[in-house]
């Protein structure tokens, strides 16, 4: 706990400073700051805008106004100078503007009407009072007149018109006898809004009296009398007051006719009203008719508001409190009795003469700075607004260069010394105006400290205290706090620095003993004042009194054993029953214990030691019950046995009081152990019926006590009797006793505002009980408003104990009231709370930073959120180490939310680390930003074994398998070692592209000294998921595989297969082709997802991770989504078809012919080719020709001969190295090679090859001719 209590000005200073931070200062009441600072006018005290005097009296119009220097005061009456030295009777009084006309000696005083205004002047400019209209009450006498009697049938209607003489202000109207005596009213006769006296039908009773109107004058306390009216009323039936008067059906037994109701006042069907807002409505039927009509209020289009409207003078009238503008529309009266109904429509407008929702507030500057005075205002018709700048029109006043008016705002830029002045914003419509004043004042103060030097506080150990330094200056000061003049500005973990500039620490501790010193710097220099801080140890009762059972006549000791701080002064005292212990001489108090000699019955109760100093408390109770002496009976019986005692019986009421009875009762048997309490219980029948609660307690010797009660409980009581047995059963209740009403003297407690959404709040409070709630329709009035836009409150009426408010921004804070209202008044005015509305999940933190200063070490920095969005818990980081595609174990830390640096060590020198930070509100984690560790110069490409998975098949609806997509993508974008094997190709075909790819992938067969390079090309340079490209699957480990998507135009379904828990959430991350990172959470067997809002024809990657470890992680895999095109496909049209057919054709010619051709050009005549002869010998002689070829084998031109012999195909399909071998070949007769060219086809060879080649055009031409 805190210290001393501060100064009252302290207080101020305080409130000061929250002040200037919102951008307007109020000058302190510290004389020597009033008296150095220099300051415009200020009105402070002025009268009314109508103000009535009475005649008999002085007048006294004031006009009181601050400022420094002080201020002098002139007059304007009727908008001209009033001269007040020239009139003996009028004399303003000194230090102030307030005039007093003086008639001691004579004058009349309504020479002095007219409207009158107060000028308030010193150097830095002049300040205005409102337009005060001055009028003299008038009370004029009553017309002398003689009245005739009035003659009216009975059951007919009649009007007795009062007609009061005009008075100031309008008198209040009753009527009453000659002789003094009050005229019943009731719903037959009563007396109108406008003074007259309205029968409905006259009976005959009614000429039993005659009738006065007066009229009472506020001002003079004078009733002037109208002549009385005597009344005569013509009937048919003789008078019977026995006989007539109570009859059920009186009209007909006295042979009045009944008829249907027609209105007196207002006459018609339909009226219209105008009132102001504000003010309150007052709308009034009155109807004649036989029987009495009777009156029903109506609202079209709606109901009529409960809680303002109130009915009056038996129905006939309607009254709305502080009208508004939806209380506009038309009303209309039913006057209804047995013949029929009539009804008139009353049709209401609400104006308003000008209100404020800005009103001008004094602006402080200090030279240079910027500023703006505001004025707004509302009304119907709309205000006109009209700037004034000591009290001349602002179009008249000298040019300003630094000054622009933009119409209800003006706007100050680099102001400076002469920029002072007094500004008025007058707003005005037909109903009325609003005069403010405001003025502008440019100071330049260096900071300086208000409260007393080297204050001394001391603590409690483990408590929270707050440490105040006011200050003021101008510019507004900066203040910093720091303990023993060393060390940073104090703010975050235990300390927390208010606007204010109060120091908070939360939790006292013992090293924060010492010296604080706080500095307030502003561009003019910096004051500095210190508070010393001493901790002290709580005191606290180690060995507590214990409760005691002990015989009458014997000594007892309470023992009270307490530790305290020794610097502290302790005082030890008892209660007994939570009184006061007096110490007399049977007792004996010492530091450590309460002695009691010859222990009497009286002596019986609890006790209480009370250890304090003078900044703490400790307390311990015990109870001491007393025996009586047991003694053993003469005749060897044993003691009787002890029991509960009986219950009360014959409870009574007496002494009935507005807030107190006295209960009185007869006890029950004690069951030979004596009653020691009486316990008195209530039950009320309004908020909790048939609930007992406690309400008093009383010593066993008394049978009779007087009970405080609270207003309009309708109270029932029961008695309970206690021995050291226990408890007996509750007497039977008391009769019922209902107190009278009042206004809640209290309202409900522990109000809070907290935020259930980001964009509401919701205030609650705990609710009164019966005894608190004082009247009928107990309901609460909740206020509202935005602490720092200090708008009009917000109010509305709730009969729960919440409220919830809409449409808030996030996490601001508001000013709550909420007061306790009941029909016989409201209750006090409440306290003000401070809420606020909901929480958000915080923006990211800003500038994160990663610096790696050396190999082993990695420093973390960053900024606070932007937007916070609530208060921050703290924030989360999870990083994890990776080597290429290979991660390490995510780690995980929380950070206290003052904390923006961290250091991680390097396990390795190696590997990289992948950083995710995020900032925490109570509502969540918000937005995280993810950054990587720099790369060092000479760090190796990271390797990393290729997964054993089986080749990649996407099927024409464009589904796509994670595992598959792996081994892909790593084939396709990989730099593969000579030693891999080849495999088979892998075809994917899709809907998206027309044309087949063909792409190597990585076989289940591959050896383990098989290494991949990823090149980091394969996703877009900023995408988080490159690392995660031939992430191999693990089956061992938890793994997530098996990722399938099937696309289409704007959607794609997601399914994958893993070997996590049964209840692990996932989380579906995807980029898209403009780096765009999308995520959706899925929970646990969800499956499958649906990614909705893709683009068509948009390349995407997409992998899938657990929520819980991120490094638990599907492989990336990228899909296209269909591309939707209207446009006919060129590839589709019917002419491009047979265009191309037909240019194939022509190909395929072509190169049949060259065959032909080729093949026809190896055969020779042996003539044409030798000018040998032939030799008879010669098996081609024959047919004169024979096969061309090398004698000594030399391989055809188009071929090149390998290392180890073998001829391999180079570039031409011409060649015949693969074709039929020796023998194989057959010649016809001519000695040419007419055997069929076929194609290589070893079984053994082609499945050893690990990729087979597809069959060349050409050598399916030459298998064909």
């Amino acid at each position: 706990m805190a210290g001393p209590q501060p100064p009252p000005w302290v207080h101020a200073a305080v409130l000061l400073c929250l002040l200037g931070l919102g951008g307007a200062i109020e000058i302190p009441m510290d004389p020597s700051i009033q008296n150095e600072l220099s300051q415009p006018p200020t009105i402070t005290k002025q009268s009314v805008k109508d103000h009535i005097v009475d005649p008999r009296d002085n007048i006294l119009i004031e006009c009181e106004a601050k400022g420094n220097p002080a201020p002098s005061f002139h007059w304007t009456r009727n908008s001209r100078f009033f001269n007040v030295a020239k009139d003996p009777r009028v004399s303003m009084r000194r230090r102030s503007g307030t005039l007093v006309i003086d008639f001691r000696s004579g004058g009349r005083p309504e020479e002095y009407e007219g409207e009158y205004q107060c000028f308030a002047r010193n150097k830095f400019g002049t300040a205005l009072s409102n337009r005060i209209r001055l009028q003299v009450s008038k009370s004029p006498l009553w017309p002398k007149e003689n009245l005739d009697p009035v003659v009216v049938q009975e059951g007919a209607p009649l009007t007795l018109q009062c007609n009061p003489p005009p008075g100031l202000p309008s008198p209040v109207i009753f009527w009453m006898s000659s002789s003094m005596e009050p005229i019943t009213q009731d719903k037959r006769v009563s007396q109108g809004h406008n003074g007259d006296l309205y029968f409905s039908n006259v009976m005959v009773q009614d000429m039993q009296t005659d009738y006065s109107c007066n009229a009472r004058f506020h001002f003079t306390h004078t009733i002037q009398q109208k002549n009385p009216f005597t009344l005569k009323v013509l009937t048919n039936h003789p008078y019977n007051d026995s006989s007539l008067r109570n009859h059920p059906d009186m009209y007909s037994a006295r042979g009045v006719a009944e008829r249907t109701p027609s209105f007196m006042y207002p006459q018609g069907t339909a009226s219209s009203q105008m009132v102001l807002r504000g003010m309150d409505l007052l709308l009034e039927c009155i109807a004649s008719g036989v029987p009495t009509p009777d009156i029903a209020w109506y609202k079209k289009g709606g109901d009529l508001p409960s809680d303002k409207a109130k009915f009056e003078n038996f129905n006939k009238a309607l009254r709305i409190t502080s009208v508004s503008e939806e209380d506009s529309g038309e009303y209309f009266c039913l006057a209804s009795n047995k013949m029929g109904s009539i009804r008139h429509t009353i049709s209401v407008r609400v104006k308003a003469a000008p209100y404020w929702l800005d009103e001008p507030k004094n602006l402080i500057l200090a030279p240079g700075e910027d500023g703006r005075l505001v004025c707004r205002a509302n009304g119907n018709p709309k205000p006109t607004v009209q700037w004034m700048v000591n009290g001349e029109p602002l179009q008249s006043a000298p040019p300003n260069p630094n000054r622009e008016v933009a119409g209800d705002t003006i706007i100050f830029r680099d102001t400076q010394i002469s920029s002072r002045a007094v500004y008025q914003c007058n707003t005005s419509n037909e109903h009325g105006y609003l005069l403010a004043n405001a003025f502008v004042s440019v100071l330049d103060v260096p900071p300086r400290m208000m409260s007393p030097r080297n204050q001394l506080i001391r603590v409690i150990l483990y408590n929270r205290t707050r440490l105040d330094c006011p200050f003021f200056g101008s510019p507004i000061p900066t203040l910093r706090w720091f303990k023993n003049g060393q060390g940073s500005n104090l703010d975050g973990g235990n300390y927390h620095v208010f606007e204010n500039g109060s120091l908070e620490i939360q939790m006292i501790r013992k090293e924060d003993q010492g010296i604080y010193t706080c500095v307030a710097t502003n561009i003019l220099g910096k004051a500095e004042n210190q508070v010393r801080l001493e901790v002290k140890d709580p005191t606290r009762i180690f060995r507590m009194p214990e409760d005691q059972v002990v015989k009458r006549g014997t000594t007892v000791q309470l023992e009270c054993r307490v530790k305290h701080d020794p610097s502290l002064k302790l005082t030890v005292s008892w209660l007994k029953d939570d009184q006061p212990l007096y110490i007399g001489n049977r007792m004996k108090k010492e530091d450590d214990s309460l002695t009691i000699f010859g222990v009497a019955e009286r002596d019986q109760g609890s006790y209480t030691c009370v250890a304090s100093t003078e900044l703490d408390q400790d307390r311990a109770k015990a109870y001491l019950t007393v025996l009586a002496d047991q003694t053993t009976p003469t005749n060897g019986l044993a003691a009787l046995p002890k029991g509960r005692p009986d219950k009360p019986r014959d409870l009574e009421l007496t002494d009935l009081a507005e807030r107190s009875v006295r209960l009185t009762w007869i006890p029950g048997d004690d069951n030979n152990s004596p009653i020691t309490d009486y316990v008195v219980q209530f039950e009320e029948d309004q908020f909790q019926p048939g609930v007992w609660h406690d309400h008093s307690k009383f010593p066993g010797s008394v049978n009779s006590a007087v009970l405080q009660l609270s207003p309009y409980v309708n109270y029932q009581f029961r008695v309970i009797a206690v021995n050291e047995v226990g408890s007996s059963h509750p007497s039977l209740p008391s009769e019922r006793y209902r107190t009278s009403g009042a206004p809640p003297e209290s309202n409900p407690s522990d109000v809070k505002g907290e935020g259930t959404r980001k964009n509401n709040m919701e205030i609650t409070w705990t609710p009164m009980n019966a005894t608190s709630a004082f009247g009928p329709n107990l309901r609460y009035i909740v206020k509202w408003r935005r602490r720092e836009t200090r708008e009009t409150w917000n109010n509305a009426t709730v009969w729960g104990s919440r409220y919830v408010v809409g449409q808030t921004p996030v996490y601001v804070p508001y000013e709550i009231r909420v007061q306790a209202e009941n029909d016989f008044g409201k209750g006090p005015e409440p306290d003000t709370v401070i809420g606020y509305s909901g929480e958000d999940l915080p923006s990211a933190p800003r500038r994160f930073r990663v610096r790696q200063p050396n190999p082993q070490t990695i420093n973390l920095e960053w900024d606070h959120p932007e937007h916070p969005n609530g208060i921050l818990t703290g924030y989360s980081l999870r990083y994890v180490p990776f080597n290429g595609t290979k991660l390490g174990k995510q780690m995980v830390e929380n950070f206290s939310p003052n904390q923006t640096k961290f250091t991680v060590q390097r396990a390795d020198p190696v590997s990289r680390y992948r950083f995710t930070l995020s900032a925490r509100t109570q509502v969540g984690s918000g937005e995280a930003v993810t950054e990587e560790s720099p790369a060092s110069p000479n760090e190796a490409t990271p390797t990393a074994a290729p997964p054993t998975l089986p080749p990649t098949t996407v099927g024409a609806t464009g589904a796509v398998s994670s595992t598959d997509a792996t081994a892909t993508a790593a084939a396709t974008e990989a730099t593969t070692v000579p030693t891999i094997p080849t495999v088979a190709p892998t075809t994917i075909a899709t809907t998206v592209a027309t044309t087949t790819t063909t792409t190597a992938a990585a076989t289940m067969e591959s050896p383990p000294t098989t290494r991949i390079k990823t090149h980091e090309s394969a996703l877009p340079p900023s995408s988080p998921l490159t690392p995660l490209l031939t992430r191999p699957s693990a089956p061992d480990e938890q793994s997530i595989w098996n990722v399938t998507v099937l696309p289409n135009s704007k959607w794609a379904n997601i399914t994958w297969k893993h070997n996590l828990g049964p209840g692990t959430d996932f989380v579906v991350e995807y980029i898209d082709s403009n780096h765009t990172k999308k995520t959706v959470p899925v929970k646990a067997q969800a499956q499958p997802v649906q990614l909705t809002d893709l683009y068509p024809g948009m390349t995407y990657t997409l992998r899938v991770y657990s929520r819980d470890n991120e490094g638990i992680s599907s492989t990336v895999i990228t899909f296209v989504t269909a591309y939707t095109n209207n446009r006919a496909d060129i590839s589709t049209q019917g002419w491009f078809i047979g265009l191309m057919c037909a240019i194939a054709l022509l190909v395929l010619i072509l190169l049949i012919v060259c065959f032909i051709k080729r093949s026809r050009g190896g055969k020779y005549p042996v003539r044409e080719k030798k000018d040998v002869p032939l030799g008879p010998e010669d098996p081609k002689e024959e047919d004169g020709s024979f096969d061309y070829s090398d004698e000594d084998n030399k391989p055809l031109q188009g071929s090149q001969t390998s290392l180890d012999g073998t001829i391999k195909q180079q570039e031409s399909d011409d060649s015949l190295v693969d074709y039929g071998e020796g023998g194989e070949g057959q010649f016809n007769e001519d000695g040419s090679f007419i055997g069929q060219y076929t194609v290589k086809k070893d079984k053994e060879e082609t499945e050893g090859n690990e990729s087979s080649e597809a069959t060349s055009p050409v050598n399916a031409i030459y298998s064909l001719a």
